[in-house]
């Protein structure tokens, strides 16, 4: 039962990304998600992770002055199944192969569990900067 990265070339909003991204409680991304329509196209690098032919998470990534932003998104059928890390490091993969200098995160202050999700970038090697801003350099952790 391993995982499979999979890059979306010229992403587009579908099902399931309305299953898993869409369908994510209030406060966790930017509410601009949930007036998708199928077929949209959505910004940034994206890529779906399957497994046994099922889509269980999502992780995307804007690249902006050498770092990239990277967010991720699982089923929440899956959660505690290693989904998760296994998007962060494909993300951190992706970032070192484009010779990226840092990946970083930014917990909204209105997502219902900051603090655990926080608590879980920093358990894998983030670091809070000033700016509230988690970050690792691509390769350290």
């Amino acid at each position: 039962m391993s995982f499979l990265w999979i890059r979306e070339h010229a992403a587009r909003w579908d099902s399931n990304k309305q299953r898993i991204v869409g369908g994510a409680a209030a406060g966790i991304f930017d509410s601009r998600y949930k007036e998708c329509a199928e077929g949209d196209p959505v910004p940034g690098e994206w890529w779906r992770v399957e497994q046994d032919g099922r889509v269980v998470g999502y992780g995307w990534m804007d690249v902006v002055w050498g770092d990239a932003e990277v967010l991720l998104a699982s089923d929440p059928d899956k959660g505690g199944a290693g989904v998760g890390s296994f998007i962060m490091e494909s993300l951190e993969h992706e970032a070192g192969v484009r010779g990226l200098n840092y990946i970083y995160n930014m917990v909204r202050p209105t997502h219902p569990h900051k603090d655990e999700v926080s608590a879980w970038l920093t358990k894998r090697g983030f670091f809070e900067k000033e700016d509230g801003r988690l970050v690792r350099q691509v390769g350290k952790k």
